[in-house]
């Protein structure tokens, strides 16, 4: 085949990745890196610097909108960032240093993982929290959100701060060193264990992105393992898919395209790991 062909078929392939990720309500990264990895032939370190691009890109885009209309929090946000971004620079260090096989195996068990925290997790829309908790009080981690459904102001408060922050620190080494994004395990933390409303978990944990890829994304660029010629068609297809995405998600029917990514991803952690031992 002729070296033009490969990024040519990325980004066809990258579209669609990016329609199903919008429809399914998943970071492009989560689906980006096991897929491209287990199908295609480029090393796994050009693969993850770009899947941290990609999750970049579309932190970027739609970071300003979310602080604009009160869905991310920068209270939140900002020592969330500050632990998860050191733990992504430990994780890519991390990851550059590990042989190829084992970063697939690790990858392989991570993306099965993920599957199954899809399965289980039951978000809450909003989530009961008695008492903030010290730490919380102290960060002024609290605000405010208007919810145009019911035409209505939600307040909220955290509780859990402290085993939040240290479960971040392990999100932020898993997402340097895969370079998957972390939305995947960001909303679940947020919503499920600090008590912070699912549109408010889901909007800073895009914000979070912004900040902790960027940590990340700079050790894969100083190492040169950021390729223009995969992380650009990468980046183009996703960011088109999910405009396409966007239009087509009213009238999809969101539970089957879930269950349709958590079979794709049992699929690719099964890959994943059968290329890390060689099979």
């Amino acid at each position: 085949m002729p070296w033009w062909s490969w990024p040519l078929i990325l980004l066809v392939f990258c579209f669609i990745l990016g329609v199903v990720a919008v429809l399914a309500g998943v970071g492009g990264g989560v689906l980006f890196v096991p897929l491209v990895s287990g199908f295609f032939p480029f090393h796994i370190d050009f693969v993850r610097g770009a899947g941290l691009m990609v999750a970049l890109a579309g932190a970027l885009a739609a970071g300003p909108g979310l602080l604009k209309r009160n869905l991310a929090s920068l209270r939140l946000a900002l020592p969330v960032a500050l632990i998860t971004s050191s733990g992504a620079i430990v994780g890519a260090h991390l990851g550059l240093a590990l042989p190829p096989h084992i970063i697939q195996l690790s990858l392989g068990i991570t993306i099965l993982g993920i599957a199954i925290l899809l399965i289980l997790a039951k978000n809450k829309e909003f989530p009961e929290v008695p008492k903030q908790d010290a730490l919380s009080l102290a960060l002024g981690i609290n605000g405010s959100y208007y919810e145009p459904n019911t035409d209505t102001v939600h307040d909220w408060k955290t509780h859990k701060t402290v085993p939040g922050m240290l479960l971040f620190i392990v999100i932020g080494v898993m997402a340097g060193m895969f370079g998957l994004g972390a939305g995947w395990a960001n909303v679940p933390v947020l919503n499920l264990l600090m008590g912070v409303p699912l549109k408010v978990a889901v909007g800073t944990s895009k914000f979070l992105l912004s900040i902790t890829d960027t940590s990340a994304a700079w050790v894969y660029l100083n190492q040169g393992c950021v390729v223009p010629l995969i992380a650009i068609p990468s980046i183009v297809g996703l960011m088109g898919g999910s405009f396409v995405g966007v239009r087509l998600l009213a009238k999809a029917k969101p539970k089957f395209i879930r269950y349709m990514v958590i079979g794709v991803l049992l699929f690719a952690g099964v890959r994943s790991l059968m290329k890390g031992l060689g099979i």
